[in-house]
């Protein structure tokens, strides 16, 4: 089994034009339309068994609309293995309440991005709703580092990821593309003796651009095979999760790299499946 914990999908009636300008932003080729029968499509390619569906945000009233159309998702695709975590936003000053209602809606966790939210990870208004997910034992997975189409700006440092644990301690938190992307340097030095987990999404071999774009060759460069076994060496296979971030990543071009890599079966397996097991408590 496989599963791809780092994936998102948009309504058929806007996916179009919300793939063609987050494509024009990033400079990067999107790998599906965006929407669900595109994910089905990947997956069935990848031979990808169950996908987990990234919502965010972007402003406080979306939250509960947002969260009750996840729910609605997991309802009618649960046959094809498609799932949906649910959101907060910072500002969202309900917040105690509605993670309260994301588990009772059986989602089984929230998605952050500091960057699009526009506040540090370590704000007390994110801290408050951190500690909450823990006490309800809530799945949190945050964009970590930089942001391809916010050149330069990093809200959720692994500085500040470790801030948060010391703060509140242990729970199910999910720093994805490896941690923090392109603070992969920092990522092994601050958070390696930490038990969070990190997301493989968007962060190996290299940045497909789009044709009409300019890239230097340098700044196309994502994590090589020998770099990705560093983290294997000072996270452990336990705490790496398999994720794409599709549409910008193909999903099965991703799994190759994991199969490829030097390590035990058993590690591969806990990465392309068991981690992601634990954590979603299937």
């Amino acid at each position: 089994m496989i599963i791809d914990m780092h994936t998102h999908i948009f309504p058929e009636k806007i996916s179009a034009a919300v793939v063609d300008k987050l494509s024009h932003i990033s400079r990067t080729l999107p790998f599906t339309n965006g929407n669900i029968n595109g994910l089905k499509n990947s997956m069935a390619d990848a031979e990808i068994n169950m996908s987990i569906v990234l919502p965010v945000a972007t402003n406080t009233g979306q939250v509960e609309k947002i969260n009750s159309s996840a729910a609605v998702l997991n309802e009618q695709h649960v046959d094809d293995g498609i799932f949906s975590l649910g959101c907060i936003h910072p500002d969202f000053s309900n917040y105690r309440e509605e993670l309260s209602r994301i588990k009772n809606l059986g989602l089984k966790g929230i998605k952050i991005h500091p960057v699009y939210q526009d506040k540090n990870i370590d704000d007390i208004n994110f801290l408050h709703i951190l500690d909450r997910a823990a006490e309800l034992d809530l799945i949190v997975v945050t964009h970590a580092g930089l942001d391809i189409g916010f050149p330069n700006v990093v809200r959720c440092s692994p500085q500040m990821i470790k801030s948060v644990v010391d703060t509140i301690g242990d729970f199910k938190f999910v720093a994805a593309h490896m941690g923090g992307w392109k603070n992969w340097d920092d990522v092994l030095k601050i958070l390696g003796g930490t038990k969070i987990f990190i997301d493989t999404a968007f962060s190996t071999e290299k940045i497909i651009p789009r044709s009409d774009c300019i890239w230097r060759e340098e700044d196309l460069k994502l994590l090589t095979a020998a770099q990705f076994l560093k983290f294997v060496e000072i996270f452990g296979a336990d705490r790496i999760i398999f994720g794409t971030d599709s549409p910008w990543t193909n999903q099965k071009t991703s799994i190759d790299f994991i199969k490829s890599l030097p390590i035990a079966d058993a590690d591969k397996n806990k990465i392309l499946e068991l981690n992601a097991k634990h954590l979603l408590n299937i």
